[in-house]
């Protein structure tokens, strides 16, 4: 069973600390702990992208991690927003930020959030969400949606701490047959 997190966002400043380092990533730096943690957008992946995917996403989902093939295709739709955290340059986080139209307003939505256990408990998912939801109320979405299971309990208290409720909805799935 999944828990169906929703935020309702009001319109906020722009993004600080943002800066185009080049053409490839977007950085943002906040503090966390004694740490400093950068938020990269990814605009353009590498290897070491579909590296750090392949030892974070395992500690979330089952699914097999993205080629190199798959991250290009997801970057090259702007209005799927990837982005990395980075403590001391090294890769420990990951979320997907997807936005989108539709007639009755502009939606958006909150996939894969991954911080790597060994540095879990130091704010970074909650810079990496902050972050997200600031693109998301950039990109006009009056609230941002998300699911989460229930056994992961931790990420359900940070959601619930940064403002999200769970909604009275159904979701379902239709998996295809391969």
């Amino acid at each position: 069973m999944l828990t169906r997190l929703s935020l309702m966002a009001s319109p906020g400043p722009p993004l600080p600390n943002l800066t185009v380092c080049d053409c490839q990533v977007l950085h943002y730096t906040a503090s966390v702990s004694e740490d400093q943690v950068v938020i990269e957008r990814i605009l353009e992946p590498s290897i070491e992208h579909v590296e750090a995917l392949a030892r974070l996403l395992p500690q979330l989902s089952s699914a097999p991690p993205p080629t190199l093939d798959r991250l290009r295709s997801i970057t090259e739709n702007r209005a799927t927003y990837l982005f990395f955290g980075r403590v001391n340059g090294q890769v420990v986080a990951s979320c997907t930020l997807v936005t989108f139209a539709t007639p009755t307003g502009t939606r958006a939505w909150i996939e894969d959030v991954v911080v790597d256990s060994s540095s879990r408990g130091n704010g970074i998912a909650t810079t990496l969400v902050k972050h997200a939801l600031a693109e998301a109320r950039q990109a006009g979405a009056a609230h941002v949606d998300l699911t989460s299971r229930p056994q992961r309990a931790e990420a359900n208290r940070l959601y619930r701490r940064l403002g999200f409720s769970a909604r009275e909805t159904n979701v379902y799935r239709l998996q295809f047959e391969d």
